[in-house]
């Protein structure tokens, strides 16, 4: 209310707006106020994703042939219901591919429709879990707010080793969101690697299992797309080394 009635004296002194009526003035005023609440509920969920590139934007996606990308495609990702779909989204490519900012593109895309998302780069999140073990209550509120949130954005998904503790976190995450809430994955190995790299035979079956079953995957090729970035930053005038 403090902004409506800022905005409605500001309006008012504003000459342009004299051939308004106080009623169509108040009304912008209220609009206003409501552009602005949801910007702030957007800024707020991007901020609470923990994004490592909060700037990423769908808008910005390189499509060069090769990498498995057509803006008809992410223009779907761009408007995707994730509350509704729990189907997952793998994300492949080796090193450099730009899974990262993808990962990002899309989740922020799903933040401005007003969905929670979480990032966590897979190494980051195997040793909260690890260290959350010691209090039982935050343990298990962290497996919960993992369960719950809307979207999930796991990164660099098994890059590094993960020990059976986080392994046993990890299925009870997935088995709790499967059927309801998707996850993403971004990734440079397959799924046929996954299995053989976690800790647990039985475990990684399932764990797999829920992940790429019900999943739509995205392979960005072996286009390296960091090497093309920095490639063109060196051939920039007053680049130094």
């Amino acid at each position: 209310m403090t902004h409506v009635a800022t905005r409605f004296e500001e309006l008012i002194s504003d000459e342009t707006n004299d051939e308004l009526t106080p009623e169509q003035i108040f009304l912008t005023a209220v609009d206003d106020a409501l552009d602005q609440r949801q910007a702030h509920r957007i800024d707020k969920l991007i901020r609470a994703a923990r994004f490592p590139i909060p700037h990423a934007s769908i808008a910005e996606i390189n499509y060069q042939d090769g990498r498995g990308l057509t803006p008809a495609r992410m223009k779907r990702y761009a408007g995707h219901h994730w509350g509704q779909d729990p189907t997952n989204l793998l994300i492949i490519s080796p090193t450099g591919g730009g899974k990262t900012y993808l990962a990002c593109a899309i989740g922020i895309a799903a933040c401005h429709n007003g969905h929670t998302v979480t990032y966590a780069r897979m190494d980051d999140l195997a040793r909260r879990l690890v260290i959350a073990r010691v209090d039982g209550i935050g343990h298990q509120k962290r497996l919960n707010e993992l369960s719950q949130v809307e979207l999930l954005i796991i990164d660099d998904f098994l890059t590094v080793g993960i020990d059976p503790e986080a392994a046993n976190d990890l299925f009870a995450v997935l088995a709790n969101r499967e059927h309801r809430l998707p996850t993403m994955i971004a990734s440079q190995s397959q799924p046929s690697y996954w299995v053989e790299a976690l800790p647990d035979r039985v475990a990684a079956d399932s764990i797999v299992n829920r992940l790429a079953n019900n999943a739509r995957e995205i392979n960005l090729g072996d286009i390296d797309m960091r090497r093309q970035r920095d490639d063109r930053a060196r051939a920039t005038l007053g680049y130094w080394e």
